[in-house]
């Protein structure tokens, strides 16, 4: 009995116990089984920039596919109820089956996280690795323009080169021609000038010539007496001059003794300022002194001519040493040129 009483409190506890384990099993199980599977995180998207445009690089992750949990078989409450009426051996298989589902159950979940933790990985490389080809291409892409550029570059300073040295040599021909053509019309010039030097001297030779011919024809006129084998005629106009000198002089002391009387009166006399008397006066007395002056200079000239009487030389024009006609010589006393040149003049 007492045996039986143990036995009969143990099978309960151990039934118990069994139950537990089988709720535990069943609650991994369903929590295997209800677990989601977790997406790998979306790679971002890259994008190159380029000189022209951006270019989106095409490097996406692919999700991890979603690893289906492992069916694990429910055990029904009628089971549970069942395996109590089980023996000991049963319970001890049905026990060891729970544990090796719930280290399958813990297996399956491992091996998940490793797999997802590797998705993980691999997604992060082949970002990592997608950024670095999409850096090293926009690297080359910049290198390749920073070269097209410093190659033009290079083109442009050559051509710019070529061009200022074409320019230069056009220069220096033209300069060079300029240079020749100035030194053509320079010899030119001077082949000119020295012809019409030589023509120059020539007719200035010749100019000599007929000038010294000139004067030393002038020269026998101007010492030339063109009445001085005519005495009779040279004593009438020295008579005449004479007579022209005395005249003049007794118009000039007329003249004079006038012009110091108006003075005399004058100072003597006081004049209405208003009729004008005293002005017309002082025009007369002005008068009469301009016509003294120029008495006295006919006097001298009436000398010059007695002078040139004496001598053989009256008659003779002053400008061209010409004889002046008998009818002039007698008409005015004194006369030193000839119509002609007193015309032109």
């Amino acid at each position: 009995m007492p045996s039986n009483a143990k036995n009969a409190a143990k099978a309960p506890a151990k039934k118990a116990s069994a139950k537990k384990a089988a709720k535990k099993a069943i609650g991994s199980h369903s929590k295997a089984a209800k677990a989601p599977t977790k997406k790998a995180p979306a790679k971002k998207v890259i994008v190159k920039k380029t000189a022209k445009n951006t270019v989106p690089a095409k490097a996406l992750v692919k999700k991890a596919p979603a690893r289906k949990a492992p069916i694990t078989k429910v055990v029904a409450k009628n089971t549970v109820k069942k395996t109590v009426a089980l023996s000991s051996d049963q319970k001890a298989v049905v026990a060891r089956k729970a544990a090796a589902a719930k280290a399958k159950a813990v297996a399956t979940a491992k091996a998940l996280k490793e797999r997802e933790a590797k998705a993980k990985v691999a997604a992060k490389a082949k970002a990592a690795h997608d950024k670095a080809k999409a850096v090293a291409t926009a690297k080359a892409l910049k290198e390749r323009e920073a070269k097209a550029k410093a190659a033009a570059k290079e083109r442009e300073v050559q051509r710019k080169a070529r061009e200022k040295a074409a320019a230069e040599a056009k220069k220096q021909r033209e300069i060079e021609a300029k240079r020749k053509a100035i030194e053509a019309e320079k010899l030119r010039k001077q082949r000119e000038i020295e012809r019409r030097n030589l023509e120059e001297l020539k007719r200035q030779e010749r100019r000599d010539a007929e000038e010294r011919k000139r004067v030393e024809a002038l020269e026998r006129k101007m010492h030339s007496k063109p009445y001085g084998n005519d005495l009779e005629f040279l004593e009438e106009l020295r008579v005449l001059l004479i007579e022209a000198r005395e005249s003049t002089n007794n118009q000039i002391a007329i003249s004079e003794s006038e012009a110091n009387e108006m003075l005399v009166d004058r100072e003597r006399l006081e004049y209405d300022d208003e009729d004008g008397s005293s002005v017309a006066s002082d025009i007369q007395r002005d008068q009469l002194k301009d016509f003294a002056a120029a008495l006295r200079l006919k006097v001298d000239e009436i000398d010059v001519a007695l002078s040139r009487i004496d001598d053989g030389s009256y008659g003779r024009c002053d400008e061209c040493y010409e004889a002046i006609s008998k009818p002039r010589l007698l008409a005015q006393l004194p006369v030193f040129t000839c119509v002609s040149c007193r015309a032109s003049v």
